[in-house]
């Protein structure tokens, strides 16, 4: 185990298929009922600010207090099926938000452990290549393309320093 593991981690295939079986159960809901917008798409419509969500909550309170107010070409039952939708919309994202950001956030630290490591693996093997030990000269040239400093040169560049200096 290396020195600086951050998090250890592992799924069974059982978690797996449950994880794979729930997000599509959610994908097979939403088909027909979500859009994928153009990322000009996006910038045009935007999100609508905290600020703006009070505004259409309170117009929404008005215009079920003031219905004789409401103009003819404004589709008050439209409005209402989206705003019971955004608002049913908005409470699952946030769930989801939360579970993409543990995931994201754990991804983060399984690629800081796994790069580490392969530092380690690579500083060992080029040592180990450089004492002419059998078999590691392929397994040093295979890594060291990944530390080509300038692509005339053919110098190889150092990887980083490990950041727990025991190496």
């Amino acid at each position: 185990m290396a020195l600086d593991n951050l998090i250890s981690v592992s799924f069974s295939k059982s978690d797996l298929e449950t994880i794979d079986k729930a997000i599509q159960d959610i994908q097979t809901v939403l088909v027909g009922k979500t859009i994928n917008l153009s990322p000009e798409q996006r910038q045009q419509y935007g999100r609508i600010a905290e600020q703006n969500k009070l505004f259409v909550n309170k117009a929404k309170i008005y215009m079920e207090q003031n219905v004789q107010y409401i103009p003819a070409f404004l589709d008050k039952a439209e409005f209402d099926r989206d705003y019971e939708a955004r608002e049913q919309i908005e409470q699952r994202l946030q769930q989801l938000d939360s579970l993409v950001e543990q995931l994201s956030d754990t991804k983060v630290l399984l690629d800081h452990d796994n790069y580490h490591n392969s530092i380690s693996f690579y500083r060992s093997i080029r040592y180990l290549s450089e004492e002419n030990v059998p078999g590691t000269n392929v397994v040093y040239e295979g890594m060291k393309q990944f530390f080509i400093s300038g692509q005339t040169s053919g110098q190889v560049q150092t990887p980083p320093p490990s950041s727990n200096n025991n190496q």
